[in-house]
C-alpha cells in the first residue's frame, strides 16, 4: 500500500525554518570561536525571510491529513510571532555581550523554540497540537537556564521545566479523554462528534484539563505560578522573548482549538474561559502593586494581559476573537518597547531591576522617560493610547455577547491595574534623582522609539490592524 506525499507548501515556513537553524547549529559548531555574532545576524535574517514566504503563500490550505492549517488566522499570528522572536534576538545580542556571555546557541534555541510555535498556531489536530507545544517547550526550558554559572537562572529553568511537565501531563490527559468520547484527534471530526454527542459530561472533563495545560502556556490564572519567578531569573532578554512570542503563540492555539473543534458545545467552554479571564485580571491587578522588582511587576502585568485578552475568546464570536488579534499585537508592541527600556538600565558592569532605581529618569535622560512614560500608559490602558483600544476591542465583544459582569470586572481591575503603572511613572519625574544609567545600546534606541510612536500614533491610522484583524478572525468562522 502506498501513502501519497502531502501537499508540503503550507509547511514551507517551518520546514525552512528547521533546516536554517540546523544548518547554523552546524556552522556553530565548527566555527564557534568567531562565529556567535554572525549567527546572531543570520537567525535573525533568517525569521526575516521566513515572515516574507508566510506573506507570499495562499491561504485557506490544509495539509497532513488535515493536521495543519494554514489560513488567514495563521498567517497574521505567524507574522506576529517572527517578529517577537527577531526582535528577542536583537535586543540579546548587546546585553550577552557586555554580560561576556557568548553563547551562539541562544539564538539558534530560539529559531527552534519559533518552529514549535508556528507549528501549534497551525494546528488542526491534538497531534500536530502536541507536537508543537512540546518543540516550543523543550527549546524554552534550556533558553530559561541559558546562564549556567547564574543561580536564579537555573532555578527558573528548572521550576519552568518541572511545572511545565505537570501541564504537559494534563494536557495529554485531556486530550486523551477527548479522543476516548470523539473517536478523532481532527478539530473538525471533533465538533462533528460533539454535535452528534447527547451525553456531553466526558467530553467536558476532557475539555477542562485541556484548557488547564492551554492555561498554564498563556500563565493564566490559576495556572500562572511559574511566571514570576520565571520572568525574574531568566536573564533580562529571555524575559522578554517569553512575555511576547510564546504568549501569542498560546493564545492563538488557545482561540483556534475552542473556536473550531468545540464550537457546538461553547457554553461550557465559555464558563471556564470567564472564570480564568476574571481571576487572571484581578489577580494581574493587586499581586503587582507590592513589586519592587521591575521583572516581576511585568510578570504579574502579562498575567493580567491574557486576562484581558481572554475577554475576547470568552465572547465566542467573530468580534471577540477579532479583539483577541488587536490586543495581542498592540501588546507585543507594549511589551517588546517596555522590555528594551528594562535593558537600558544598567550601570557599571550589572544589571539593575529594582523599580526605584528608574528615580530621577526624567531629568537624566528625558526622551528614554517619555517613552517609557507613554508605554507605561498604554499599559494601563490610558486613551488615546493603543493599549485603550486594545481593551476597547475585547470588552466590546464581551458587551455584544450579553456577559456585562465580565467587562465591568475587566475595567475595574484596569483602574486597579494603572495603579502600578502610574507609579513607575511618579518615580521616573518626581523622585530625587539617582546615578544615570549608562548610555543605551543603538537597537534598543530603535525598537523603544518604534514602539512608542506606535503606541502614540495608533489612533491616528488603526484602519490596516483592525482590517487584517477582521480578516485573520473570519477564517475561523
Amino acid at each position: 500500500m502506498t501513502y501519497p506525499l502531502p501537499d508540503l507548501v503550507p509547511a514551507i515556513p517551518e520546514i525552512l525554518l528547521s533546516c536554517g537553524a540546523m544548518a547554523l547549529l552546524m556552522l556553530g559548531a565548527f566555527r564557534s570561536k568567531d562565529s556567535t555574532d554572525s549567527i546572531y545576524s543570520l537567525c535573525v535574517l533568517l525569521l526575516v525571510a521566513v515572515g516574507v514566504v508566510v506573506l507570499v503563500i495562499p491561504g485557506g490550505q490544509t495539509t497532513f491529513g488535515g493536521a495543519f492549517v494554514f489560513d488567514e488566522f495563521s498567517r497574521f499570528m505567524k507574522i506576529l510571532t517572527l517578529g517577537a522572536s527577531a526582535l528577542a534576538i536583537i535586543m540579546s545580542r548587546g546585553f550577552f555581550r557586555l554580560e561576556k556571555f557568548s553563547r551562539f546557541e541562544y539564538p539558534i534555541l530560539v529559531v527552534l523554540a519559533t518552529v514549535g510555535m508556528m507549528m501549534m498556531i497551525s494546528a488542526g489536530s491534538l497531534m500536530s497540537l502536541y507536537m508543537g507545544l512540546e518543540l516550543q517547550s523543550l527549546a524554552l526550558y534550556v533558553v530559561a537556564a541559558i546562564q549556567r554559572d547564574s543561580g536564579r537562572a537555573t532555578e527558573a529553568g528548572l521550576k519552568y521545566f518541572v511545572l511545565g511537565a505537570l501541564a504537559s501531563g494534563m494536557l495529554l490527559y485531556g486530550m486523551s479523554l477527548i479522543y476516548g468520547f470523539t473517536g478523532s484527534m481532527d478539530f473538525n471530526e471533533i465538533a462533528d462528534a460533539a454535535s452528534l454527542s447527547e451525553n456531553k459530561i466526558g467530553l467536558v472533563f476532557g475539555l477542562v484539563f485541556l484548557l488547564a495545560g492551554l492555561a498554564f502556556k498563556v500563565s493564566a490564572v490559576p495556572f500562572h505560578m511559574w511566571t514570576p519567578d520565571v520572568y525574574e531569573g531568566a536573564p533580562t532578554p529571555v524575559t522578554a522573548f517569553f512575555a511576547a512570542a510564546p504568549k501569542i503563540a498560546a493564545m492563538s492555539i488557545f482561540v483556534r482549538t475552542m473556536v473550531t473543534a468545540f464550537p457546538t458545545i461553547a457554553q461550557e467552554w465559555q464558563q471556564i474561559v470567564v472564570f480564568i479571564a476574571i481571576a487572571s485580571m484581578v489577580l494581574g491587578a493587586f499581586a503587582a502593586i507590592g513589586q519592587r522588582n521591575i521583572k516581576r511587576l511585568m510578570a504579574y502585568s502579562s498575567i493580567g494581559h491574557m486576562g484581558f485578552a481572554l475577554v475576547g475568546l470568552a465572547a465566542g464570536s467573530q468580534a471577540g476573537v477579532r479583539g483577541v488579534i488587536i490586543y495581542l499585537a498592540i501588546y507585543l508592541a507594549m511589551t517588546v518597547g517596555t522590555f528594551a527600556c528594562i535593558l537600558s538600565m544598567r550601570r557599571g558592569n550589572r544589571m539593575v531591576e529594582d523599580i526605584d532605581e528608574l528615580a530621577g529618569l526624567g531629568k537624566n535622560n528625558p526622551m528614554l522617560a517619555f517613552l517609557l512614560a507613554m508605554l507605561m500608559f498604554s499599559l494601563a490602558g490610558i486613551p488615546p493610547l493603543a493599549g485603550f483600544f486594545g481593551k476597547f476591542y475585547v470588552f466590546l465583544a464581551a458587551i455584544e455577547a450579553e456577559l456585562y459582569a465580565l467587562a465591568i470586572i475587566g475595567v475595574l481591575a484596569s483602574v486597579v491595574g494603572a495603579f502600578y503603572y502610574l507609579r513607575v511613572i511618579k518615580i521616573i519625574y518626581f523622585d530625587e534623582p539617582v546615578e544615570r544609567f549608562e548610555p543605551m545600546l543603538g537597537e534598543l534606541r530603535v525598537i523603544v522609539g518604534v514602539a512608542a510612536l506606535f503606541v502614540i500614533l495608533f489612533i491616528i491610522y488603526p484602519g490596516p490592524l483592525i482590517t487584517a484583524a477582521e480578516t485573520a478572525a473570519s477564517s475561523l468562522f
